[in-house]
């Protein structure tokens, strides 16, 4: 790792460089990396051998794993940042909050990227805090003259973050009332969004929420499935896998 900042209460980006990031190369937006996260947070990372079928490490132990969306990768200088959202629990909460310049991190991917329909006539993006590296990726990414609306539920007001600038991007922020369930502020958010025909949407958050969110894209807006993308990031009150994938 080359470096750690904090970007909010609950954010911190974890800057990976090196001769091994060499060839890494990310193309789309929204795409995704696995990070393997040693057996405690301050441990030194043991490398797993595959099997020919899983990763085990010695003793027949299954690695620790998650999934992330790298929020910057620069292939020329050997850099790739990860944006981690800090729970208080969950392994990878516990890793970023020690994690610090020197220490060694094991990388693979990328995953799936996302493609930009740049004849859309309007795009809706839509998640929790563990959606913003995607979402501040899309606005990048979308062509300056697509109207865009951007709802992102955080848990607190503390939460928000400064996003990237787009001339025609529409961002509301939406605090979870204390105690509703997460994804609760943000389905409601999407309901009250008017979608126009021919709207792309994007939405990634916590799995129940955006399986929700996508019921009612489908079943109730009756949008086609190819103007949609929803992605299910972390599973709500799963033992060890609140932060599984950020």
């Amino acid at each position: 790792m080359a470096g750690v900042r904090p970007l909010s209460a609950r954010l911190v980006r974890i800057t990976f460089a090196g001769a091994e990031l060499d060839g890494l190369q990310i193309d789309e937006p929204a795409a995704s990396v696995r990070l393997l996260l040693p057996g405690s947070a301050t441990a030194a990372l043991v490398m797993p051998i595959w099997n020919g079928n899983e990763f085990l490490l010695p003793g027949g132990r299954r690695p620790t794993i998650r999934t992330f969306t790298p929020r910057r990768s620069d292939p020329v200088a050997r850099e790739l940042d990860l944006d981690v959202v800090l729970h208080g629990t969950g392994r990878a909460s516990e890793w970023a909050v020690a994690a610090e310049a020197g220490r060694q991190a094991a990388i693979s991917g990328p995953g799936r990227g996302y493609t930009i329909d740049r004849d859309a006539p309007a795009y809706l993006l839509a998640g929790d805090e563990s959606a913003i590296p995607a979402i501040s990726q899309l606005l990048e990414s979308l062509p300056p003259e697509t109207p865009t609306q951007v709802e992102i539920e955080v848990p607190a007001p503390e939460g928000r973050v400064a996003l990237p600038e787009h001339p025609n991007a529409t961002i509301e922020w939406h605090d979870l009332a204390p105690g509703a369930p997460p994804g609760d502020a943000l389905i409601a958010a999407v309901r009250r969004t008017e979608i126009a025909p021919g709207t792309r949407v994007w939405a990634a958050g916590e799995a129940a929420a955006v399986q929700r969110i996508r019921r009612y894209l489908f079943n109730e807006l009756a949008i086609p499935r190819g103007q949609t993308t929803v992605r299910g990031y972390w599973k709500h009150g799963r033992a060890g896998d609140d932060d599984d994938e950020k």
